[in-house]
C-alpha cells in the first residue's frame, strides 16, 4: 500500500479534499506552496468553490502519471464543436480549460494580494488610508474603542 503524503484543499465555501501530494502537485501554484513549506495542515483555497475544486482535482487525479503537460491535450479536430455531445474528448477539454483557467487566476489573485501585503507592511492606518483614498467613517469615540480593543494591531 503506497504511504504518499496527504494534502488538504480548503474551497472558499468550506469544503476540505484530502489529496495525494502527486496529485496536488499538478497545480503549480500548490506545488510551490508545498516546497516552500507553506502547506500546513491545510491549504486555503479563497477563490474557488468546492464544486470547481472537486472538478480541478478530478482532472489532476486522471493526468496524476502524465509525464508532459500537454501529453493529453486534444487536437481541435478531435473535439467535437456541440457544446451538447458529451464525448470524452469534450469532457477532457472542458476539465483542462477548468484547471487552467482556475490556476492562472489563483496565481494572479496570489500575486497581486502578496503585492497589495508587501506594499501596505508596516504602514500606519492612517498612511493605508491616504494610500487607497479610504475615508474613515469612524467617530473618534469609536477609533479609540477600536484602538484599545485591538492594540495589538496598532503596535509599531
Amino acid at each position: 500500500m503506497s504511504t504518499s503524503n496527504k494534502i488538504v484543499l480548503t474551497s472558499s465555501d468550506g469544503e476540505s479534499f484530502e489529496i495525494d501530494e502527486a496529485v496536488a502537485r499538478k497545480l503549480q501554484i500548490i506545488a510551490h506552496m508545498i516546497d516552500d513549506d507553506c502547506a500546513g495542515k491545510a491549504i486555503p483555497l479563497a477563490n474557488v468553490t468546492g464544486k470547481i475544486l472537486a472538478l480541478v482535482i478530478e482532472y489532476c487525479k486522471i493526468h496524476v502519471n502524465d509525464k508532459d503537460p500537454n501529453s493529453s491535450k486534444e487536437t481541435n479536430e478531435n473535439v467535437s464543436s456541440d457544446p451538447n455531445e458529451e464525448s470524452e474528448e469534450n469532457k477532457e477539454a472542458k476539465e483542462e480549460e477548468v484547471m487552467n483557467n482556475w490556476d492562472a487566476e489563483f496565481m494572479k489573485r496570489s500575486l497581486t494580494s502578496q503585492t497589495v501585503a508587501d506594499y501596505i507592511k508596516d504602514k500606519t492606518v492612517e498612511e493605508v488610508r491616504e494610500i487607497f483614498n479610504i475615508e474613515n467613517d469612524f467617530t473618534p469615540e469609536e477609533e479609540e474603542q477600536i484602538r484599545k480593543e485591538n492594540e495589538w494591531a496598532f503596535e509599531k
